[in-house]
């Protein structure tokens, strides 16, 4: 009878701790050699235990929850946290999957909080910005280690997509062998770039010439395949090439899109990132 008075968030709250805490242990019926009943991770993996595990950061209890049940709803494990001692049982646990940063926890704001999460892991972090942020705040965000930027107003299907790119980059960056880049071959939509000798063909087979900078464009490019890069990496990525004298980058970036695209004023490889800079919009394979 109490369980049907709950309201459906409620329910669905109950219902994930307690297939959570069942997934999480089980108990083994075989005595130990202590004689007692021993606890132990299982083996069996459930369909929840295969859920990607979210944090979602945010000291307004309101948006956390509807993020974290929205999240909850679609295959997601999402876990909120309000608190810096929140945080700590949660990374205790087990690193998660992903981090959703919206906003700092107590007198930490969210950029100290990102760098720290930063200087401890290398888990994905998607920044939740407010209006105000201009094109500059986006670049710092992305610079200090996010990896992706969502702007409010958002709407929570936007965000479940970026969730699910960045976790579908990650699982193809870990599942991906070992390699040197700088020594082999990168291929993306057709087209191969041969690091060790710098020769890039197109789709035909035919040799495309590049000049010092151009191929340092493409390289920058190749190195965070499908991730906003800002303007300011871009440029520095490039500078290092005496023959590069034009500092713009909006100027080297259409030089590049001329040799690449089919149709450089509607283009499919290198895209503008509105707000941040611009993206390499194929996937791209090292052999």
């Amino acid at each position: 009878m109490v369980l049907q008075d709950l309201s459906a968030r409620n329910r669905r709250k109950l219902e994930r701790e307690r297939t959570d805490a069942a997934d999480d242990v089980h108990l083994n019926d075989t005595p130990s050699y202590g004689g007692s009943t021993s606890i132990e991770v299982s083996s069996f993996v459930s369909p929840r235990a295969a859920r990607p595990r979210i944090l979602v950061i945010n000291d307004d209890a309101r948006t956390r929850e509807t993020v974290v049940d929205y999240l909850d709803d679609h295959d997601m494990r999402a876990e909120p946290v309000s608190s810096r001692d929140d945080l700590a049982r949660h990374c205790g646990r087990s690193e998660p999957d992903l981090v959703i940063l919206d906003k700092g926890l107590g007198d930490e704001n969210v950029l100290d909080l990102l760098r720290r999460i930063r200087s401890r892991s290398d888990v994905p972090v998607i920044m939740i910005t407010n209006d105000r942020c201009d094109e500059t705040d986006r670049a710092i965000v992305l610079e200090l280690g996010a990896d992706d930027c969502v702007t409010k107003p958002f709407g929570l299907r936007e965000l479940l997509a970026r969730v699910r790119a960045v976790l579908r980059r990650r699982e193809t960056a870990r599942l991906a062998p070992p390699r040197d880049p700088a020594r082999g071959r990168c291929r993306f939509g057709g087209w191969q770039l041969d690091r060790r000798s710098r020769r890039l063909t197109n789709p035909d087979g035919a040799p495309v010439a590049l000049t010092k900078g151009e191929y340092a464009l493409l390289i920058a490019f190749l190195n965070a395949p499908q991730r906003p890069l800002t303007r300011e990496h871009l440029l520095q990525a490039i500078r290092v090439h005496e023959d590069v004298f034009d500092r713009s980058i909006d100027v080297q970036i259409l030089r590049l899109r001329r040799k690449l695209e089919a149709d450089p004023s509607a283009p499919r490889i290198i895209q503008t990132e509105r707000g941040v800079g611009y993206v390499f919009a194929l996937p791209v394979e090292l052999q």
